[in-house]
Formats: structure tokens, C-alpha cells, sequence
């Protein structure tokens, strides 16, 4: 009876560990004085390409959540253990490690998305503000 419940509750944690994205941010540009200005657009829409495949915002995701649900359900198990019941432990600790792990991946990718997309901004000669 638990053993579904642990199933249907890691498969919802790597879902949305796996749906982090870059949620919609675009540098700040001013046009003002910038040569390129008639670019801008065109280099918005490269650059977000580009940081996409710098930062790797999903596939990092789903790793950090494989990682934290293995060592969470490890750690679940000898606290599980130590209450009698191991594999309980097991499973909720997988979760949660899962889940944790997924974000926090998330959010390093997305710390590195938007690096490389502010950077392909300046570098292609446009004033980024943020």
C-alpha cells in the first residue's frame, strides 16, 4: 500500500524538479547611444538559445533530483531503521532528497542561464542594465 504512494509521490518530485526553466527572464537593454540598437531583437532572441544551452536548467535538474533521492532514501533508510521500519524511511527520504536535489540544481542552472545570456548581451556590444 505504500509503495504506490512513494511511486506516485517521487514521479510528482522529479516532474517538477524537471519543469525548472528559465522563467521568462530577458536582460534589461537600453538602446540609448548603442550602434546595434536595430540588433536587439534578433541578438534577445540568440542569446536566450545560447544561455539555453550553457546553463542546461532541465537536464541539471533531473540529475540533482536522482542524486538527492538516492542519498535522501539512503539517510531515510538508517533513520528508518532506527525507528523500525527501514524501508519507510527509505522512501520518504528519497522524496524529499529528490526533491531537494532537484531544485537546487534548478536553481544553480538558472543562476548560470542567466550569466550567459546577460553576457551574450554585452559581448554582441549592448548596454545591459541587469
Amino acid at each position: 500500500m505504500l509503495a504506490p504512494r512513494f511511486a506516485f509521490l517521487l514521479i510528482v518530485a522529479l516532474i517538477f524538479s524537471g519543469c525548472a526553466s528559465h522563467g521568462g527572464y530577458r536582460p534589461t537593454v537600453d538602446p540609448y547611444g548603442d550602434p546595434r540598437a536595430n540588433r536587439i531583437g534578433q541578438d534577445f532572441y540568440e542569446c536566450e538559445g545560447l544561455a539555453h544551452q550553457a546553463s542546461r536548467v532541465g537536464e541539471e535538474s533531473v540529475k540533482g533530483a536522482i542524486v538527492g533521492g538516492g542519498i535522501g532514501m539512503l539517510g531515510g533508510a538508517l533513520l528508518g531503521g532506527l525507528h523500525g521500519n527501514p524501508v519507510q524511511g527509505a522512501m520518504v527520504g528519497a522524496t524529499v532528497g529528490g526533491l531537494a536535489g532537484g531544485v537546487s540544481q534548478g536553481m544553480n542552472a538558472e543562476q548560470r542561464f542567466v550569466h550567459a545570456y546577460r553576457n551574450c548581451m554585452r559581448n554582441r556590444g549592448h548596454n545591459v542594465i541587469d
